[in-house]
């Protein structure tokens, strides 16, 4: 007899890989816009039309979900001005937010902004996900300092799930 008990749902699979790669082209796009300047609409257009599920210079990219990415990109825009005294506030003193790498910088807003206001997904998987997509950047060194951080953030969004200690 085979157990089935622990298999996800038909279908959760297929939208977690979608909602992953949504997350990378999300952080993808938000590290443009701090590096180069370029405005959301531009950012929309582009990722949407030419890198979610399409092959960019040899490298294909999962079809993503594009709802999610826009949910996670316009969110990040919307609320960065409270956003990033909430990531100093987490991060080790010395530290701030504007010393920490770009990329880095577009990881833990994401994870932060999803973290308060995307209820639908539990909090340890997005704190996951999110050190998953820090890893396709960065030494995991780096990775355990995204942990720490949007673990610290989420036990102030979701201190039911976190537990507050």
């Amino acid at each position: 007899m085979v157990d089935n008990s622990k298999k996800p749902p038909a279908g959760a699979e297929k939208k977690a890989n979608r909602r992953g790669a949504a997350r990378l082209a999300a952080v993808q796009a938000l590290y443009q816009m701090d590096i180069g300047g370029a405005g959301i609409n531009d950012i929309f257009a582009e990722f949407e039309s030419h890198w979610l599920g399409n092959e960019v210079e040899g490298d294909t990219y999962l079809p993503a979900e594009a709802a999610f990415f826009r949910d996670v990109v316009s969110g990040v825009v919307r609320d960065q001005k409270k956003l990033d005294p909430l990531i100093d506030e987490a991060l080790s003193k010395g530290w701030p937010l504007k010393r920490i790498e770009a990329i880095l910088r577009a990881v833990l807003r994401a994870g932060a902004y999803e973290l308060e206001h995307r209820k639908d997904v539990p909090g340890r998987v997005i704190v996951s996900e999110y050190v998953d997509v820090a890893n396709a950047f960065v030494d995991r060194e780096e990775t355990g300092m995204v942990n720490a951080v949007l673990d610290q953030i989420g036990r102030q969004f979701r201190g039911d799930e976190f537990g507050r200690g």
